[in-house]
């Protein structure tokens, strides 16, 4: 087992790199259950049903045409692409690709630090993981 750092790793929004801004993203997969128990039973019994996951990000405001608030405000309340590159970019390396429903921009302004930015997405349908060609 080798130990990775996540500080290469990639995020791209709708096309655009804000790795560059980004310092902190989570990424989490789960399923819905559905309780099939029947009568003579002793304990629940349950069935997999539709997976489901989400996704957000945050980091450093930047107030170029590049930054996050240029890129990801416009978006807000649309679906767009979004990959992930835990690892980082390279060949074999694992990716993950998924359309997702931007549903939240929000930044803060601290008195006594730098302006932050977070976003949360809802990731819809089919998640794809795979490794880089």
């Amino acid at each position: 087992m080798t130990f990775v750092h996540s500080k290469t790793t990639v995020i791209t929004v709708g096309g655009s790199d804000l790795s560059a801004f980004t310092n902190e993203s989570s990424f989490g997969r789960k399923a819905d259950k559905h309780d099939v128990t029947c009568y003579g039973k002793s304990d629940h019994v349950y069935a997999p049903g539709l997976g489901d996951g989400d996704f957000s990000m945050g980091g450093l405001y930047d107030n170029s045409v590049t930054g996050p608030r240029d890129v990801l405000e416009p978006l807000v309340g649309t679906m767009v692409t979004v990959i992930r590159k835990p690892e980082g970019t390279g060949s074999g390396l694992p990716q993950d690709s998924f359309s997702s429903l931007l549903e939240e921009y929000v930044e803060t302004s601290p008195v006594a630090d730098y302006v932050k930015w977070t976003a949360k997405f809802q990731p819809s349908d089919t998640v794809t993981s795979t490794n880089q060609a």
